[in-house]
């Protein structure tokens, strides 16, 4: 398969992924808390990682376990407990929406504190796929009066750990093979993972039904909504462009929508006008 075949299918498969992580986190919370599932989150996504990749890490040179240890830091640790506590207030809709600002953080920082250049193009269609996104955080405000809109600045925060996360990838990890550094990224979060984990009351809880079926979704989510989809995020970045690689965030919401559908959430006009304006801003990121 050619290489820009090849991206945008990767870049499909992410959407498709992601895309139902939001739905999954909002069973998980179901019977877990947020420390919880995000913890649970990693720890699964961390011995599923060990057992397939364990011996490509002996391919991650020393020099860049420090680069390894803020990847992990910024594009999964941090993330994954702001959205299990954001998405106790707001819906998973919302938080998939607001996840499509990563990448024009992803311009700002790659082009503040990274050096990386970008075109005008791109520009543009981060624009036009931010006016999407506003769109939809407009209609979803008004259409859900009742939810605590504080707790999307956590999502803000997740975003700008994302873009942080990407531009490090491509500046200081292209020559790291994706699965060296999903496995080195999550031997580096176990030991803290698992510390939060046992600081909360699991192992009193663990026995209730609803606790066991919520660690179901969140086993799926660990295994392949961030074990298997970061190695490809990965992959990905290192094929592409930083802004290609995050532009993934701005078809998460459709496929989010059409999650929340079957979860009794109804998609209003504006929201697919919303919808179809992001796929055209993902269309003139993409352009080199």
């Amino acid at each position: 398969m050619q290489t820009n075949t090849l991206k945008w299918f990767f870049l499909t498969v992410l959407a498709l992924i992601w895309g139902s992580s939001f739905i999954l986190i909002k069973k998980g919370l179901v019977g877990l808390s947020p420390m919880q599932l995000g913890s649970l989150r990693i720890i699964f996504s961390a011995l599923f990682l060990i057992i397939i990749g364990f011996k490509s890490i002996t391919e991650i040179k020393q020099h860049q376990w420090k680069y390894i240890a803020l990847t992990s830091l910024f594009g999964t640790f941090i993330p994954a407990f702001l959205f299990a506590i954001a998405q106790t207030q707001i819906s998973s809709s919302v938080s998939s929406i607001l996840n499509s600002l990563t990448p024009l953080n992803t311009l700002i920082i790659g082009g503040l504190a990274f050096g990386l250049s970008f075109k005008r193009t791109q520009v543009f269609g981060v624009i036009i796929g931010l006016v999407g996104t506003l769109l939809l955080i407009v209609n979803g405000a008004i259409n859900h009066p009742n939810q605590n809109y504080w707790y999307t600045i956590l999502v803000l925060v997740a975003s700008i750990c994302y873009a942080t996360n990407v531009n490090l990838l491509k500046k200081h990890l292209s020559d790291v093979k994706p699965l060296s550094i999903s496995t080195g990224n999550f031997l580096v979060m176990l030991v803290p993972a698992l510390i939060v984990l046992f600081s909360t009351d699991f192992l009193t809880v663990v026995e209730n039904a609803e606790v066991q079926n919520s660690m179901l979704y969140i086993i799926i989510l660990g295994v392949v909504g961030t074990g298997i989809a970061n190695i490809i995020f990965f992959k990905l970045i290192q094929m592409s462009s930083p802004v290609f690689a995050t532009s993934v965030t701005y078809l998460i919401p459709v496929v989010a929508f059409f999650w929340g559908l079957l979860d009794n959430e109804m998609l209003t006009p504006i929201q697919f006008i919303g919808a179809f304006i992001i796929l055209i801003g993902v269309y003139l990121s993409s352009k080199k």
